[in-house]
């Protein structure tokens, strides 16, 4: 822990938001491997961009070979992983950006931790559940991980050989094999619009 440090007051987040004209947000994608995250995350992204939004994409390739570099896949480097990703989802949020994490963040008290952090910071939190059979996303095993699971080559795999604890109540549900990537983007766009975090 931390010692002999001080907060310093600076500019408020409403003062943030009047400056940007801009809310902040995270949109925390939860999912299998190969649910269609980071697809989705990617196209909107720059859908935001490209309606003069500010927003940035978080997942493996700019967290994992950064910031968390350090960890491996434990349990408990997974937890901190995802720990560390909500902490700083949570300063993009404050910043007035929209955040887009894409992470499977399996467990639930993982995903509900960093949804605490925000609510403890009066900042939008809504959880994207990407949701596919774990069939279709074996099917589909772009990076072919399911198969290495399958043969033991990858010991601990989430929706294989560990566990992956579905969303209760995400604020978006979005059956990826059932919807195009297009869809998807709208179908989100259009909740944060009538949720008055976005206008376009």
């Amino acid at each position: 822990m931390a010692t002999n440090i001080t907060w310093h007051e600076g500019l408020s987040h409403e003062e943030r938001v009047s400056f940007r004209q801009q809310k902040g947000a995270t949109l925390w994608f939860t999912g299998l491997s190969a649910s269609g995250k980071s697809t989705i995350a990617i196209a909107l992204e720059q859908y935001l961009l490209q309606n003069k939004l500010n927003a940035y994409r978080l997942d493996g390739d700019n967290v994992r070979f950064g910031l968390n570099k350090d960890l491996g896949f434990s349990e408990k480097d997974r937890n901190e992983n995802i720990r560390r990703i909500g902490e700083v989802a949570k300063l993009f949020a404050d910043s007035t950006s929209i955040a887009i994490t894409s992470f499977i963040s399996p467990y639930r008290i993982d995903r509900d931790n960093a949804r605490k952090l925000h609510e403890e910071a009066n900042l939008p939190f809504l959880e994207v559940y990407i949701d596919v059979p774990v069939e279709v996303a074996e099917q589909r095993d772009p990076k072919g991980l399911y198969k290495k699971a399958r043969a033991g080559i990858i010991p601990e795999f989430t929706g294989i050989s560990a566990p992956y604890e579905e969303p209760l109540a995400a604020e978006i549900h979005i059956r990826s094999d059932k919807l195009s990537v297009e869809e998807a983007v709208k179908v989100i766009a259009d909740y944060l619009v009538e949720k008055g975090l976005i206008t376009l």
